[in-house]
């Protein structure tokens, strides 16, 4: 055989397997996402799907070169353990966890999968990460806010509510494990500074809810703050009418409340930590390692005033108030 042609069929060779790599289809990935809440709450839904668009507009789709496998816990703590475990032994490339107790259960089923959070309080203490400039192990992503921010709650209520002389603050222990820890000593802070005596109130049932918030009712000048952790938000419906019907002001923890007919609410936009969530996932997907990517703290807050509600209540909504919402509603 000639030396040209030998060169030639030689060249044909090499080329023809990278042909057809080029033409085989691109791989897909897999990506598992936990959510704390449920599944008919609009407003997760809407985060859960500004998640979806953030990782579209990176070029992932669902159905073309990813695979989203989607659980809802809707704030049972055995639900969330169940389907933890489920996630993980599909071995997903990376998964998304919202809410403390979603990620402390993947946190316990896989030290390996990569796992981006958000809507957590306090990671470090939790044992998620090492640090938040240096998460290590295989967890990063957006915590929910300093603890100092929970002050802001009670400096609310008492401005819109100026006769509040008691605070109950309402979650349950279960899903929200944190609130002693991490939020107490900034809460009581804000209680000696304000001059309102704080209540705990913690509630593991509808029925604890109402014993807690008619209890508010009876004393004249009692408010409420309700965080907004995977239990209460299933019960989003229930505390806002019985905080109503006892007359009883309340701040809430993120928009959806005081459009649902909650008095006030301030703290992050949650939508905008799911969207931050997918250039992590991105990355991660790409080859980028938890550890080498930083938790974050929110950006963007926003504060949220229903003024029919303010109304019913017998409160004036003060105009430094009005002039500072993101959202007032009529």
């Amino acid at each position: 055989m000639r030396r040209r042609d030998f060169i030639t069929l030689l060249g044909g060779a090499a080329a023809c397997p990278l042909a057809v790599r080029a033409q085989q289809p691109e791989r897909m990935r897999r990506v598992g996402v936990l959510m704390g809440f449920n599944e008919n709450d609009p407003g997760a839904k809407d985060w859960l799907s500004e998640f979806m668009q953030g990782l579209a507009e990176l070029g992932w789709t669902d159905g073309r070169n990813v695979r989203m496998d989607v659980r809802w816990a809707a704030g049972n703590v055995d639900r969330i353990r169940t389907l933890a475990k489920e996630l993980v032994d599909l071995q997903p490339d990376v998964i998304l966890a919202n809410t403390t107790p979603v990620t402390a259960a993947l946190h316990r089923e896989t030290q390996t999968i990569p796992i981006v959070f958000v809507l957590v309080f306090d990671p470090v203490g939790s044992g998620f990460v090492a640090s938040l400039p240096r998460p290590g192990g295989n967890m990063t992503g957006f915590m929910f806010l300093e603890p100092s921010m929970s002050g802001k709650w009670l400096e609310l209520l008492t401005e819109i509510a100026p006769a509040v002389n008691r605070a109950a603050i309402i979650f349950n222990p279960d899903t929200a494990p944190y609130v002693r820890s991490y939020l107490l000593p900034s809460f009581e802070a804000a209680a000696r500074s304000s001059k309102v005596q704080l209540i705990m109130a913690p509630v593991h049932s509808d029925t604890e809810i109402e014993a807690a918030i008619t209890s508010l009712g009876r004393e004249p000048g009692d408010g409420l703050v309700v965080l907004g952790e995977p239990f209460t938000e299933g019960r989003r419906a229930l505390v806002i009418s019985l905080a109503a019907r006892n007359n009883v002001p309340a701040v809430y923890i993120n928009s959806g409340w005081a459009r649902d007919g909650g008095l006030l609410s301030y703290g992050p936009t949650i939508a905008d930590e799911f969207h931050r969530a997918a250039p992590y996932v991105d990355r991660i997907l790409r080859g980028a390692k938890p550890v080498e990517l930083p938790v974050q703290l929110p950006t963007k807050f926003e504060t949220a005033v229903n003024l029919k509600t303010a109304r019913a209540l017998g409160l004036t909504v003060p105009a430094s108030l009005l002039a500072v919402a993101n959202e007032v509603i009529e």
